[in-house]
């Protein structure tokens, strides 16, 4: 009996790992084997297009003042 759930787990068909899904949908290898690049940031290049002001539409900060509203009461304090 022992044996018999022994061998039922053996032939359990686990699933694949997130690295083999990503392998089956890239078709490559994920992670790629061996070591990550190095990244000399000294080569980097900054650039700041952004206009100024940037442009914040009425929208964009109801959103904000939704999802981090206690938090900014909290920084710089609540109007009421």
């Amino acid at each position: 009996m022992a044996s018999d759930r022994a061998l039922s787990r053996s032939r359990r068909v686990r699933p694949p790992t997130a690295s083999e899904q990503l392998e089956e949908l890239l078709g490559y290898p994920w992670p790629f084997p061996g070591r990550p690049p190095r990244h000399d940031l000294s080569t980097w290049t900054v650039t700041d297009d952004w206009p100024h002001p940037v442009p914040v539409t009425q929208a964009e900060i109801e959103v904000f003042e939704q999802w981090f509203g206690d938090l900014f009461d909290e920084l710089f304090g609540s109007e009421g």
